[in-house]
């Protein structure tokens, strides 16, 4: 069925102008010369997109979209006119307009803007759709762990969730950053309202800025109409900054001004946009020795972390992993009918319960699917895991299983000295190279600590997966 639009236009040779491209392209068309007839109209039919002229008799278009949103919050709105200027333009798009066009248009120009918003309000009815589905989905029953480090995590999820506080998650790659921050998102007063999720480190820093902050017609090489950022699509929800760390400086200051100021500027322009956010960032770097070498902002670091959550890695949580196991079972299971049930022996729970998974409750979440799809029998057995699992596994157990005098004696200064090496970077490796933290989990103090990180020339050793096995044999 085609999509029906609203032209609202008190000139006659623009309107029927207007009509005849849409309607080329396959619209369903309806005209009005007014704009109190538009929104009477409104009241009584379905419509995908109003198209409406600026000044109007009675009342401007602006109103008009904004009026015919109040009833129906899933349709889409464009401005048409000759009169327009960067203020009028702003104006419209936070009162609910999605684009804005100036007179004389190209016709490409109003064919994509025409497109762009149908495929918009297509995306607001979606989105209405799968609300309750995500609240449901992103309920603090569906991350699962009964560990005490996430049994913490959770009360804390708890109480900042209906908040509007800050809330900084680090954690290492995996670990279920943006289910936390989904969680808070969906369990807050905002859910009714988007959650705008946006990765800092897989946009070029040359165009992170505008899909931020938006831009005006003319900004730049490129910017054929005007365009809102996340920011303003987030108004009245949620906007996850994921890959915090990722940031320019020049744009660390202008998301600190939105923290303190709650406004920004468009791309292109000096009016200030006002705009109630919740913002919740994340990384997986450390963000204290960023602020130590110059590299992120101690003034934004500090705005951010209002409420800091730290999700443990997989590794620091092995009594976890049944129930992710079980509960990742189930779900793959039930996304295909209930068809290729699965279960795990034994001995291959006790396998990968001994592996460190580097890529955390992702990893484990993939190989999962993988042995799904790939596993004939309905039981899963250790040779159906991979190599890198199985072998890992081994030495783990063989490490801690002997540390009996071998028949022809031992080295035992490098035997002590490896041992100490590896405590060392394991502890680096928790606390993501905090030298503080990992001098408190290793019982040193921190200039005792940095005088055997010198002495052993292992500074990255934290960074590297293969150092121990390059120097110390395993």
């Amino acid at each position: 069925m085609p999509e029906r639009i609203l032209i609202v236009e008190d000139d006659t040779d623009q309107r029927e102008l207007l009509s005849r491209i849409l309607h080329y392209d396959g619209y369903t068309i309806v005209e009005v010369d007014t704009g109190m007839r538009a929104v009477k109209l409104a009241e009584k039919e379905p419509f995908d997109l109003v198209l409406s002229d600026l000044k109007l008799p009675g009342m401007d278009g602006i109103e008009v979209i904004e009026r015919i949103s109040k009833s129906n919050p899933q349709i889409s709105g464009i401005i048409v006119t000759g009169f327009g200027n960067i203020d009028s333009a702003i104006k419209a798009m936070r009162l609910g307009v999605c684009d804005y066009i100036k007179k004389p248009f190209e016709v490409d120009e109003l064919r994509h803007a025409v497109k762009r918003a149908i495929e918009l309000k297509a995306l607001k009815t979606e989105n209405r759709i799968m609300k309750n589905q995500l609240k449901r989905k992103y309920s603090f029953d569906n991350i699962v762990g009964k560990h005490q480090k996430m049994m913490s995590v959770f009360k804390l999820i708890e109480k900042v969730a209906n908040t509007d506080s800050t809330v900084l998650i680090t954690g290492d790659s995996g670990t279920g950053k943006e289910l936390v921050a989904r969680a808070i998102h969906y369990n807050s007063h905002r859910h009714e309202k988007c959650l705008v999720p946006v990765n800092c480190a897989a946009i070029p820093e040359t165009l992170l800025e505008s899909e931020l902050f938006g831009h005006v017609k003319g900004a730049f090489t490129g910017a054929i109409t005007n365009r809102i950022g996340r920011f303003e699509a987030a108004n009245g929800g949620t906007i996850f900054l994921d890959e915090i760390a990722e940031m320019s400086p020049k744009l660390q200051v202008k998301l600190l001004r939105v923290l303190q100021e709650g406004e920004f500027e468009f791309v292109g322009s000096t009016r200030p946009v006002r705009v109630d956010v919740r913002v919740i960032a994340a990384t997986n770097k450390n963000l204290d020795d960023l602020v130590a070498r110059g590299a992120f902002r101690e003034d934004l670091y500090y705005r951010l972390n209002v409420i800091p959550i730290h999700i443990p890695p997989l590794r620091e949580r092995r009594s976890d992993i049944p129930l992710l196991v079980a509960h990742f079972l189930s779900q793959f299971a039930d996304d295909h009918g209930g068809a290729n049930s699965k279960r795990f022996s034994k001995d291959a729970m006790e396998v990968i319960a001994r592996y460190d998974w580097p890529g955390n409750v992702r990893e484990l979440e993939n190989l999962i699917e993988r042995l799904m799809i790939l596993t004939e029998a309905e039981e899963i057995t250790p040779d159906e895991l991979p190599d890198r699992v199985k072998n890992s596994s081994a030495r783990t157990a063989q490490e801690g299983s002997d540390l009996s005098l071998p028949e022809d004696g031992c080295d035992l200064n490098g035997l002590v000295d490896g041992i100490e090496t590896k405590m060392i970077c394991e502890a680096l490796r928790r606390t993501r190279g905090n030298k503080n933290k990992a001098a408190k989990l290793l019982g040193l103090k921190r200039t005792t600590l940095v005088e055997k990180i010198k002495k052993k020339r292992i500074e990255a050793c934290w960074e590297d997966p293969d150092f121990l096995s390059n120097h110390t044999g395993g």
